[in-house]
């Protein structure tokens, strides 16, 4: 069962991986084979590859760790990075000036807290 777990896992990472980074990287080529629903929005495939990324990253955390708040803070860091870039990379195609600012704060705050997580655990041993 435990092999079942694990490989489902790792079948999640690949697939949202693979997705994400498709669709954050080559958004045109992902709306041309993936996702069909005109029209063409490159801020909304940059958002999907964005929390894509982080969903992978949680699996992977969950593949790596047993401490659910370090899987938790891996995944939300992992997709709220790939989330600020995506407004840093689309502050001219529209929304609010703010959204480049919330986002990367949330993405530090996230760093942060995975980061004293990772050293809160090296010290208790």
């Amino acid at each position: 069962m435990e092999r079942l777990l694990r490989g489902t896992l790792g079948l999640g990472v690949f697939s949202f991986g693979s997705g994400g980074v498709w669709a954050f990287f080559w958004p045109e080529s992902f709306y041309r084979h993936i996702a069909t629903y005109p029209p063409f929005n490159l801020h909304l495939f940059h958002d999907v590859g964005a929390f894509q990324l982080g969903v992978a990253a949680a699996l992977l955390g969950c593949l790596m760790w047993s401490d659910l708040l370090r899987v938790g803070l891996f995944g939300g860091m992992a997709g709220t990075v790939a989330h600020a870039v995506s407004h840093l990379l689309d502050r001219d195609l529209g929304g609010y000036p703010s959204d480049p600012w919330v986002t990367s704060a949330l993405a530090v705050v996230f760093t942060v807290m995975f980061v004293l997580r990772l050293a809160s655990r090296r010290r208790e041993g």
